[in-house]
């Protein structure tokens, strides 16, 4: 018979991972609307690519301002009661699809997909902070790296699945089934999630959003970087494909998600043994390679091997430098701690689908990948001043 805490462990892990298949589940929701979107606004309602860019990111602006509120009602009133009303959310987000394909005009449409857009954001930021929250009180604060890294792998793995799943239900049924599809998936998640046990909220001194952000933003702007690189394949690596006539324009998310989940399996263990600012370090060196592979992709073969090494590097950013937040603040505080940590990766996906997709329109749509490729520079260079004052840390100890 095991002991106690063993089993008490172990049971933990499956609820945890039981969690996963269901945020996997429900992440579908936006795994498959985020490349239909795009392409349904500059194709179908011919709008081009700058507000197919604005379409896909409002949901992320709309993620972005919902973070601290979704962060404070998980350290209220306990991860599983905000996991579950964030699923609510992309159920209606769902419906909202539907009424999308519904409208008389192209601007009408276009107006109620932006509200679609904005509700979706909305259960992102409780879905997945909840489950952040939930997961770290069933596992222990000391287990924090792997918590965020599987989560990651239900998130980025339905990413995978969910692109050629949309594109092949768009091309099928139009918006309207892959509207349908995403209310049946959060559905399918919300009863999952909903018989497995609470955790109960810290209690404790809470201290205001900013000051959480003046602890943690050092590391926000990490993922911030890396964030930009993921933006720019989601919203624009289907629409290269299509524009340059390369077969199989729904296999650039499936080759990131791919890379992504399998770098979480091999290698989600090391930021709670080395530390983050190493792997975050490392891992922006093959992020930035990625997206210089894409930027200058002469053939799809070029811009998939680009996705896969953008994949591999972003893996471990989210998690190696959330282990670092969970050490800097007080357990009732992580929930808003992480609501503003993963700010930073929203305010990446909301500014670059409208930004670069301007330059897309002067400049072409590998002209999004260089950019891509600065903000790697970028964050490579954050983390090398992190991983110096570690180990300078280190060296003092």
């Amino acid at each position: 018979m095991p002991s106690a805490p063993t089993a008490s462990h172990n049971t933990a892990v499956r609820q945890l991972l039981w969690l996963a298949v269901a945020l996997f589940l429900s992440y579908l929701a936006v795994a498959m609307s985020m490349p239909t979107t795009a392409v349904y606004v500059a194709t179908s309602l011919h709008m081009g690519n700058a507000l197919a860019g604005l379409a896909v990111g409002v949901a992320f602006g709309s993620t972005i301002v919902t973070r601290g509120f979704a962060g404070r009602f998980a350290d209220h009133n306990g991860g599983k009661r905000c996991m579950l009303y964030g699923l609510v959310f992309y159920t209606l987000s769902g419906a909202l699809g539907v009424a999308v394909t519904w409208m008389a005009t192209p601007w009408a449409a276009f107006t109620m997909l932006v509200v679609c857009r904005l509700t979706l954001g909305l259960g992102e930021s409780l879905t997945v902070v909840g489950l952040l929250a939930w997961g770290i009180g069933l596992m222990g604060h000391q287990r924090s790296g792997r918590v965020l890294s599987v989560v990651g792998m239900g998130m980025y793995g339905s990413l995978a699945a969910g692109s050629p799943i949309g594109l092949t239900l768009y091309n099928q049924g139009g918006y309207l089934l892959v509207a349908l599809a995403c209310i049946a998936t959060p559905l399918l998640g919300l009863g999952m999630a909903a018989p497995v046990a609470a955790v109960p909220p810290h209690g404790g001194e809470r201290q205001p959003l900013g000051q959480i952000i003046n602890k943690i933003s050092d590391l926000g702007l990490v993922v911030f970087f890396q964030g930009i690189g993921f933006a720019a394949i989601g919203a624009f690596m289907p629409l290269m494909f299509v524009h340059r006539h390369w077969p199989h324009a729904a296999l650039g998310l499936t080759f990131f998600g791919a890379a992504f989940v399998l770098v979480r399996i091999l290698c989600s263990h090391l930021p709670d043994r080395l530390g983050g600012a190493r792997v975050a370090f490392a891992s922006m060196v093959v992020e930035t390679a990625g997206q210089i592979l894409l930027w200058q992709a002469p053939n799809p073969t070029v811009a998939l091997a680009g996705a896969f090494l953008t994949g591999c590097g972003c893996s471990m950013i989210f998690p190696a430098m959330g282990v670092e937040v969970v050490r800097r603040v007080a357990p009732q505080m992580r929930g808003t701690a992480m609501g503003g940590f993963a700010a930073f990766q929203d305010l990446a996906y909301g500014a670059t689908g409208p930004i670069t997709g301007l330059l897309a329109e002067w400049a072409g749509d590998g002209s999004v990948f260089m950019v891509g490729g600065i903000a790697g520079l970028g964050g490579l260079l954050l983390s090398a001043r992190l991983a110096w004052r570690e180990h300078a840390a280190m060296m003092a100890d």
